[in-house]
């Protein structure tokens, strides 16, 4: 959901930005790669430790590259198919790092196994929700759809880990983690039905032999 109402505002405030870093020099390939390491250190290095502020404060810094090589390549006219492969890969080791790294800390110096176990779930009902577009955008259908969606994970996580590590109860990640992990779940069946309704109607619509 937030992916189709803040995209806009967030190119509106990081074309500058994109502006900058094209006369710098820099190419959008290499946005979305130094924007998943970043991701990928602060939920690998810091997350596992328990200081999940510092490491939730170097995500954001490095989150909004996943919009900025978008920007990027349009104001330079270079969109392109091996971009949005690029993008899309790197994308699911940035999820997968932030919720790995949550399940990490919370399975040992954390202390909670529900918590971990949540934080594995909405790791793998996220990469399963992020897969379900691949299969059904081969043959030319469409499965963006869905409560749940990338930018969704993305936000709510570190958002709600921040206050945690500030001193919000716990309780409070738990509960959010629980409710992610139901709108994932939720979401893959939106996809599995809406992509089941475009495999019957073409079904109906292909001549009998």
């Amino acid at each position: 959901m937030l992916n189709r109402y803040a995209r806009a505002a967030a190119t509106r405030i990081l074309t500058p930005v994109a502006r900058l870093l094209i006369r710098l020099g820099l190419s959008p390939d290499a946005v979305t790669i130094l924007g998943t390491i970043g991701v990928c250190l602060g939920a690998w290095v810091f997350f596992p430790r328990g200081e999940l502020l510092v490491g939730v404060l170097v995500i954001t810094a490095f989150v909004f590259s996943d919009t900025l090589d978008g920007v990027m390549a349009r104001l330079l006219g270079r969109t392109s198919k091996w971009g949005a492969f690029l993008d899309s890969t790197l994308d699911r080791i940035g999820d997968a790092a932030i919720f790995s790294g949550l399940a990490i800390w919370f399975s040992r110096g954390g202390d909670d196994r529900v918590m971990a176990w949540l934080a594995m779930g909405c790791l793998i009902l996220g990469s399963v929700v992020s897969y379900a577009r691949a299969p059904a955008e081969g043959p030319g259908m469409t499965a963006s759809v869905g409560i749940a969606e990338r930018a969704d994970r993305l936000v709510v996580a570190p958002v709600t880990t921040g206050p945690v590590a500030l001193g919000l109860p716990e309780i409070v990640l738990k509960v959010v983690l629980a409710l992610l992990l139901l709108a994932s779940a939720v979401t893959i069946l939106q996809r599995v039905f809406f992509v089941r309704q475009q495999c019957l109607a073409a079904d109906a619509a292909t001549p009998t032999p």
